[in-house]
């Protein structure tokens, strides 16, 4: 006999027939006079994120909602990913009431705007502004052109009648999908040299997981916690881990495979500062591809930096 019990599937299951994690997400959206919308949102989540000319996200809501509309009007958007802080919590949900108007609950919105680096680099690019308070945010535009989305209008609050797409623009008559390709990726100082110079638990931002309106009267959510780590199970380093850590190293300066046997036996914990360092030099020196013979060059380098700081 099973040990679990069925559990009828309906509408929203995500939120009533599972206890689902989900990030929280403010997305801000350009409105018709040119001010910025924020709505929170749950149904957000990688979707192309290799092996095509570029990355992509996937949002999912209700196509009357202020941000579809925005999205289809506009075809740009900003996700904003705030802390855990509980009072950033609160004003989140005070953003998430279907059916309130930009202009009635904006001006009541206690979260800070800025340009985003889209529009700054090209001021002709009109975007919706992005969170000041976030600790990353991700600038999108909408692929319109997939799934023959481009016909999908703003107008109708009231649900659309079909024939719908499949995966991109009106989904069904209330609901809709958005592919929306990454254009930039911003984050906090603080947040970013992690990455670049290597993670540590404490490096982690306090980001928030919620499980939605379970009980049509509460949003769930819970603080973040020290993160865990659990190393890989690598015996010693191969090529293929090596290799993964190489090609996130920079998206410009690349390693040949015999560049990366080189450094096969430097510790893992070591690795992202052994290959920012090759980068750096690689920039330095005008090189996309290092070989074996700059790995060489490098090294060489490093011992001589050494050995003056002995004497």
């Amino acid at each position: 006999m099973s040990s679990f019990e069925n559990l009828r599937i309906v509408d929203n299951f995500y939120q009533t027939s599972l206890f689902f994690p989900m990030p929280t997400v403010l997305i801000s959206t350009l409105c018709e006079d040119g001010t910025t919308n924020l709505g929170p949102y749950s149904l957000v989540q990688p979707y192309y994120v290799a092996g095509k000319d570029y990355y992509a996200m996937l949002l999912s809501c209700r196509n009357s909602s202020n941000t579809a509309q925005n999205i289809l009007r506009t075809g740009k958007c900003a996700l904003n990913f705030i802390d855990d802080n509980p009072k950033n919590f609160a004003e989140a949900v005070k953003l998430s009431w279907p059916g309130d108007k930009p202009s009635e609950k904006m001006p009541k919105c206690k979260f800070r705007l800025e340009t985003g680096l889209c529009e700054e680099a090209d001021p002709s690019d009109k975007r919706p502004m992005v969170m000041t308070d976030a600790i990353e945010v991700i600038e999108c535009t909408w692929m319109r052109s997939l799934d023959g989305a481009d016909r999908d209008v703003p107008g109708q609050l009231n649900g659309y009648e079909g024939p719908y797409h499949d995966f991109n623009g009106i989904t069904s008559k209330f609901g809709a999908h958005f592919i929306l390709k990454i254009d930039k990726i911003l984050m906090k100082k603080k947040y970013s040299d992690a990455i670049i110079k290597g993670v540590r638990a404490k490096d982690f931002p306090s980001l928030p997981v919620d499980y939605g309106y379970r009980d049509s009267k509460n949003f769930w959510f819970h603080k973040s916690r020290r993160m865990r780590a659990e190393l890989l199970q690598v015996r010693e380093a191969s090529l293929d881990s090596v290799r993964y850590a190489a090609d996130r190293a920079d998206d410009v300066v690349k390693f040949t495979d015999d560049a990366l046997k080189t450094i096969l036996n430097v510790p893992r914990v070591f690795l992202p500062l052994v290959l920012k360092g090759c980068v750096d030099w690689a920039k330095e020196n005008g090189v996309t591809l290092i070989t074996p013979e700059h790995m060489q060059i490098i090294n060489d380098k490093r011992a001589k930096e050494k050995e003056a700081k002995k004497k």
